[in-house]
C-alpha cells in the first residue's frame, strides 16, 4: 500500500524546509510541524496502520527519538509492543549494541538484550523519521536480529535518496519510505 496523491500531498505540506540547520548548505527537514497539524498527523498514522495491519506484527521498534512518536502510536493501534532502540548509555537494563560511521567518528545504538524474549522469532517493523547515509538504521536493523526477532521491514517517514541509506539498508531487510526526496 502506497500513498495517495491526497495523502502525499497533505503530508508533504506539513513538512517544514528549515535551511542552514544544523550548519550551512543542510536543508533540516522539520517534522514538528507535521506532529502539531492533527490532519496530518491522522493521515499518516492512518496510512501505517493500514500498510502494516496484515503484517502480523510482534513489535514496533522505535529509533531514539523522533522514531518513536510514530513507534509508540503504530504499536499502540496494532495492539503490538513497542521497543525503544537508544544512544549509547540511556537505556536502564542489560543492552546489547551496535556501532556505525559517522562523517568524523563513530556512534553507538542499543536495545535491551531481552526486547524479544517473551515471543520466539518476532516480527518486528523497525521505524523511524528520515532516513539519511543510514548508518543508524542499518544499526537498528542489525540489532534487531541480534536481539533474536526478525526485523521485517524498516519504515521511515522521509528518505534522501541522494545519499543511499535505503540502499546499503535493503541488503539487511525490506524499506519502505512514505516520501522520498530526489
Amino acid at each position: 500500500m502506497t500513498l495517495s496523491a491526497t495523502e502525499r500531498e497533505i503530508i508533504e505540506n506539513s513538512i517544514r524546509d528549515v535551511k542552514d540547520f544544523p550548519k550551512p548548505g543542510i536543508v533540516f527537514k522539520d517534522i514538528t510541524t507535521l506532529l502539531n497539524n492533527a490532519k496530518a498527523y491522522g493521515v499518516l498514522m492512518n496510512h501505517l496502520y493500514q500498510r502494516y495491519k496484515e503484517y502480523n506484527l510482534d513489535y514496533i521498534a522505535g529509533i531514539d527519538a523522533r522514531g518513536f512518536i510514530f513507534a509508540a502510536s503504530l504499536a499502540q493501534m496494532l495492539g503490538v509492543g513497542f521497543v525503544p532502540i537508544r544512544k549509547k548509555g540511556k537505556l536502564p537494563y542489560t543492552t546489547i549494541s551496535e556501532k556505525y560511521s559517522l562523517e568524523y567518528g563513530v556512534d553507538e545504538v542499543e536495545i535491551h538484550i531481552d526486547a524479544f524474549s517473551e515471543i520466539s522469532n518476532a516480527k518486528v517493523l523497525l521505524i523511524d523519521d528520515l532516513i539519511a547515509t543510514g548508518g543508524t538504521a542499518n544499526a537498528a536493523a542489525k540489532l534487531i536480529n541480534q536481539a533474536g526477532a526478525s526485523c521485517v521491514e524498516a519504515c521511515f517517514l522521509i528518505a534522501l535518496d541522494f545519499l543511499d541509506g535505503q540502499k546499503n539498508l535493503k541488503e539487511i531487510t525490506n524499506v519502505y519510505s512514505l516520501i522520498e526526496v530526489k
